[in-house]
């Protein structure tokens, strides 16, 4: 009788707990890392125990799916609180992870040192959704500033992932990843995290903005840095070389854009002796860049209507280049920070 009354309980146990369970349904472009991460979970404890709640109901590679409910893993008192190693990640036990967003050829990547481990960055591609930006003509082909700018963003991204960094993509495509061709078609598909970016100017700027503050606000790390790409759009004559914007009431945010700055001053005295680089810091009153909370960077990086800055950006290598360099740029500042 008392074994009987033994199973009852255990039986009774058991659906209590998938009764009380928690469960959610995953935004648009979420991964696991990142949804467990939007309901307090922390990733490096969690994924594993998700993964097997929910093994019958994840995609090809364990991505979620649209619609589906998943189960979330109970909050222990040992794992609440702490922080991920990255944002937007799908891992495995070999340090190598995978990140959808940036496309089949370069989703999978590994952290190769902790460089940024405790630095939190939200990467902005400059317009977006119903907003192509500036547009420019190459050999009668058109290059609009938001697709160039969100290939640049994602390889900055995955390059800072690789380094250890937490990291937010704000304007994100499903679809497209980072591509290596040299005219990227043009889409209207960039979401703000899942959400349409609407076509009122202030309110596609605010909308942005909203989400850094938000997600900033959730983070301990005390290292949080917004960057915003663009391609800026002057006279065909006028050569430019990377310049760099700053809140002008942020001392720390005059900091990172002349880190920046030096930063590519010196890869192209290494890489084309003699070559020289002209580009500027100036502080500028940019609506995105007084409207968030952690220290913001706006980076323009070069006249998309010049013949000679179009190479920087339709060269695939370029494009590499530019991110990894920004990247170093913000490594430099990270170690600034800590003296």
């Amino acid at each position: 009788m008392k074994k009987y009354t033994f199973v009852f309980f255990l039986i009774l146990f058991c659906n209590l707990l998938v009764f009380s369970a928690e469960t959610a349904k995953p935004k648009e472009g979420e991964g696991i890392n990142r949804f467990l991460l939007n309901h307090g979970r922390n990733p490096k404890e969690h994924f594993d125990a998700f993964v097997e709640l929910n093994k019958t109901k994840l995609g090809k590679n364990n991505t979620l799916l649209k619609g589906v409910s998943y189960t979330l893993p109970p909050i222990t008192a040992s794992t609440k609180g702490t922080t991920a190693t990255s944002a937007n990640v799908v891992s495995n036990k070999n340090n190598t992870y995978t990140e959808p967003l940036f496309g089949k050829d370069y989703s999978r990547y590994t952290i190769n040192s902790n460089k940024l481990k405790g630095a939190t960055f939200y990467l902005v591609s400059g317009h977006g959704g119903p907003d192509c930006g500036a547009i420019g003509y190459s050999n009668g082909t058109a290059i609009h500033e938001k697709e160039y700018a969100y290939d640049i963003m994602l390889r900055l991204a995955r390059s800072l992932m690789m380094e250890g960094a937490t990291v937010h993509i704000i304007i994100q495509d499903k679809n497209d990843g980072i591509r290596d061709a040299k005219y990227l078609k043009n889409n209207n598909r960039e979401t703000c995290r899942g959400k349409e970016i609407p076509r009122n100017q202030k309110k596609r700027l605010q909308q942005r903005c909203d989400e850094i503050n938000a997600l900033s606000r959730k983070s301990t790390d005390k290292y949080q840095r917004a960057v915003f790409i663009h391609l800026d759009s002057r006279s065909k004559n006028e050569k430019l070389d990377v310049f760099f914007y700053y809140n002008r009431d942020s001392a720390s945010g005059k900091n990172m854009a002349k880190t920046m700055q030096t930063t590519f001053k010196e890869r192209y005295n290494t890489l084309r002796p003699g070559r020289g680089f002209n580009g500027t810091v100036s502080p500028r009153d940019l609506y995105v860049i007084k409207n968030t909370n952690p220290v913001s960077l706006f980076a323009e990086l070069g006249n998309i209507q010049n013949s000679n800055d179009q190479e920087r950006f339709l060269k695939n290598t370029n494009r590499q280049l530019l991110a990894e360099w920004m990247c170093n740029g913000l490594i430099a500042d990270y170690a600034n920070s800590k003296k």
